[in-house]
């Protein structure tokens, strides 16, 4: 049943993390294949094409950064996930991973059960187009877009916000890929909640990205919900962190917080305003 296995290019030029990494995928029923150089990878990317990259940045000829600038440049390989494996952990080097399309990013040492998970997800995100996230499963992408479009067509008054989950990669990087996952399945609990309280049947709520959510409303009184979103992810985050690090001062700008923003449209605008909205929140 080999050709019902997701293929996973590992691009690693540390011999023994390459073999740990093609061993152990291996045994977890992925069809693997490893290579030492940055251009081997684009090389094997166009001879076969794998549904995953795991893609280290420090590589002997070129960097990840430009193996995953050329492959995102080529319609062949333009959407396999890429899962960025490297020692760097400052926040520019992690933003210039995402603004190259990578989809997920984790720092040497690692634990190989969290990147496990993080390949299940980026595979299942891949396998699904897109259209709900691995995590809250919840929708995302071009079911979004078509949702929100139908709202501005049809609808006189209709009010969205954004509610963003910030410092969850802070939160991550000190108790696990787990521990992150469960935080934001109990944000959208908790945003799902507080709509079926304060909100209408027909009101919505998806991903604008990995941690921004979205929700449109018809509510009568949409400050209602508002403030309700808000008060019960406030009143929350705290009891994410283990009871040794609850109300600490230190570090107070990396904790969990949220950022909440309302936009209300009063006349139906459609597809066309679908990315201005989406800006504006």
């Amino acid at each position: 049943m080999s050709d019902t296995k997701n293929k996973v290019l590992i691009v690693e030029d540390d011999i023994d993390v390459a073999d740990m990494l093609n061993a152990y995928f291996r045994v977890q029923g992925y069809d693997v294949y490893t290579v030492n150089w940055g251009e081997d990878a684009i090389t094997a990317c166009k001879s076969t094409r794998p549904d995953l990259i795991i893609l280290d940045i420090r590589l002997p000829d070129i960097d990840g950064y430009e193996v995953a600038r050329r492959l995102r440049s080529q319609r062949r390989t333009e959407t396999i996930p890429i899962i960025f494996l490297t020692e760097r952990s400052e926040r520019e080097d992690r933003v210039r991973g995402l603004q190259l399309g990578a989809d997920d990013y984790i720092t040497k040492p690692f634990d190989i059960q969290e990147l496990r998970l993080r390949v299940r997800n980026s595979l299942q995100r891949s396998s699904m187009g897109g259209l709900n996230n691995p995590v809250t499963n919840l929708p995302e992408g071009i079911l979004v877009d078509e949702h929100l479009s139908a709202q501005l067509e049809r609808n006189s008054a209709v009010a969205f916000f954004s509610v963003s989950l910030q410092h969850l990669t802070a939160f991550r990087e000190s108790y696990g890929f787990v521990a992150s996952d469960d935080v934001l399945r109990a944000v959208s609990v908790m945003i799902q909640n507080a709509i079926r309280e304060a909100g209408t049947q027909s009101d919505f709520i998806g991903h604008l990205s990995s941690t921004k959510f979205i929700i449109s409303t018809m509510a009568s009184n949409p400050a209602k919900l508002y403030e309700g979103i808000k008060t019960r992810l406030q009143q929350s985050l705290e009891y994410f962190y283990p009871l040794k690090d609850r109300q600490t001062t230190t570090d107070e700008k990396n904790r969990l917080n949220i950022h909440m923003k309302q936009v209300q449209f009063k006349n139906g605008h459609g597809l066309q305003h679908v990315k201005s909205l989406k800006e504006n929140l």
